[in-house]
């Protein structure tokens, strides 16, 4: 059985899902300067910002429903450490808002897809009012199926895109496929449905594509998702102290490090090397570009960039990274050799805290891992870049009827209920007896649960980013407590928060990058390769895509 392990937002690095693009490219065009009218326009390029952006974004009214044992603070989740007794918990949906319609819905799913017919689903289908069909897909090939939909024209009512397949020709499909939610949510009207209305206004400005918002968002923290993870326990063992600057952390994985053991100090720390020298960072790429000085930088010019790769270079040159991570071998993933005690340091997203721990605590009870606070370069104060508020969206199809996309809002406005209310517990848990049962009022999931609570109702909407783990309350608290040490030295890039449709001739111009960067750590490519690859990409449209969103910048402005 699975324990409680709630929180608010699925991640790409915590779905371990596939990188690979929609390649083929379209004609660009100018930058999208302003909102749209009222129009289904398609292929719209740049984004909607400021005043533009403010009269079609839903009003903002937090929830009072249940108050959180720690409260979000720069930019974290809100924390909380203990279960609600069933007894106790708030209903924040009175009425039901379907209408007893259809609604056919396609969303990724890592793992097998559930019987449409499963308890779970008819649950949830019978609280909102609505009869859902799902077509899960391949969640490693999703962006695949993604690209043949949306170039057909049978298009499933609702469809769940995961921000990292934003690529290729699948922003111009979205901006010309799927319906305008502004009619039933800017300003006032979002009222109707309070459980979206408390959704954190940066999530929604993510929303608007094409200048129209046309998704529902999953709110998530903007702090780095990516931390560097450590065994505590081993740590403690030894009278290790967590390292300050990159080169205690080299001296200590040196000492640390015993090969004819087994045991290496650490995976490839790319990412959070990135975060260690103050790079542009995240997965969307338009966070990789940032007013400096005046003149807009794309981190690949930066010699953080640089810095942060041959810092990690030197990891793997010196012995102290597994073998294993060298090979690119997946079939022993870093977080397995992380609990088997083979590597002492990984880096991952931040919800593998309670993943691990929740997996390891049965069958060792002496484990403990925490999360070390980003070290710097020089051991001064680290400076972190905001990730996007959200990187998933849900979309109704542009053929839908009104009743459809109020069907859909429905199931939304359920979704969105916040931690301690009945419609998150249905929601996260399913039935109890059935999905789920209580243990000192801390509901586990059952093996039926696990296999069917997930990949689904997931994507339709959710609460403001928390995280609660009732069952590990420390692990809970560490959590947040991070995000909140974190979040004090983080900055938000010039493009923060928008959603941007880059013209199609530019769309895959920084692909290559990352297998790069993955060579040049390994030993196989130089920092000169990199170097030479920065000078071929602004000559292939670098330098024109900067002028490109320079004018966007300057015509639409930030928001920050």
């Amino acid at each position: 059985m699975t324990p409680y392990a709630a929180s608010s937002a699925p991640s790409r690095r915590s779905f371990l899902a596939s990188t690979a693009v929609a390649t083929a490219a379209v004609a660009g065009g100018l930058p999208l300067l302003t909102a749209c009218g009222g129009g289904q326009e398609g292929r719209k390029e740049g984004t909607t910002s400021g005043k533009a952006a403010r009269k079609i974004l839903p009003a903002y009214v937090a929830s009072s429903v249940v108050a959180p044992d720690i409260p979000a603070k720069n930019g974290s989740s809100a924390g909380f450490t203990r279960a609600v007794s069933p007894d106790r918990l708030k209903t924040s949906v009175p009425d039901k808002l379907g209408s007893g319609g259809e609604l056919t819905i396609m969303a990724p799913l890592w793992g097998t897809p559930p019987d449409n017919g499963n308890p779970y689903y008819k649950a949830m289908n019978e609280a909102i009012g609505v009869q859902t069909k799902w077509q899960n897909q391949d969640g490693n090939t999703y962006d695949e199926k993604l690209g043949a939909i949306l170039a057909s024209s049978d298009i499933p009512d609702v469809v769940v895109v995961p921000g990292w397949n934003l690529n290729g020709k699948i922003p111009n499909a979205v901006n010309a496929k799927f319906a305008d939610l502004g009619p039933y949510l800017s300003g006032e009207k979002v009222k109707d449905y309070p459980n979206l209305a408390a959704v954190p206004t940066d999530a929604w400005q993510r929303c608007i594509f094409g200048g129209l918002l046309r998704a529902i968002p999953l709110p998530a923290s903007y702090v780095t998702n990516i931390a560097p993870f450590y065994r505590k326990d081993v740590f403690d063992k030894h009278g290790w102290q967590p390292p300050r600057t990159t080169d205690e952390f080299l001296a200590w994985a040196k000492e640390a490090t015993d090969a004819k053991g087994g045991v290496w100090a650490c995976s490839d720390m790319k990412w959070t090397a990135f975060n260690a020298f103050g790079v542009l960072n995240g997965s969307d790429k338009a966070l990789w570009w940032n007013l400096q000085d005046g003149k807009l930088v794309n981190r690949v010019e930066t010699e953080e960039y640089l810095e942060a790769l041959e810092w990690s270079r030197k990891l793997f040159a010196a012995g102290v990274v597994h073998p294993d991570d060298k090979a690119g071998k997946t079939t022993n993933p870093a977080g397995t050799r992380f609990t088997a005690g083979k590597l002492l340091v990984y880096n991952n997203d931040l919800s593998d805290w309670f993943g691990k721990t929740s997996e390891q605590r049965a069958q060792n009870p002496d484990f403990e891992m925490a999360a070390m606070d980003v070290f710097t370069h020089d051991g001064g104060d680290p400076l972190l870049w905001a990730v996007q508020p959200c990187n998933i969206f849900t979309f109704v199809s542009e053929k839908a009827s009104e009743q459809k996309i109020k069907d859909f809002l429905a199931i939304a406005n359920f979704c969105a209920a916040p931690y301690g209310t009945k419609e998150r517990l249905l929601a996260e848990y399913g039935v109890e007896g059935t999905d789920f049962t209580l243990a000192k009022g801390v509901p586990t999931k059952t093996t039926k649960g696990v296999n069917e609570v997930l990949g689904a109702f997931d994507y339709t909407g959710k609460p403001a980013a928390y995280v609660a783990h009732p069952d590990f309350p420390e692990v809970t608290r560490g959590m947040v407590e991070w995000q909140q040490r974190m979040g004090a030295f983080t900055k938000k890039s010039s493009f923060y928060g928008l959603t941007i449709t880059e013209p199609g001739r530019w769309s895959n111009l920084a692909d290559d990058f990352e297998q790069l960067e993955d060579d040049v750590v390994r030993g196989r490519k130089k920092i000169g390769d990199v170097q030479q690859a920065v000078s071929e990409w602004k000559k292939q449209g670098g330098d024109d895509l900067r002028d490109w969103y320079r004018e966007l910048l300057d015509t639409t402005g930030s928001a920050k």
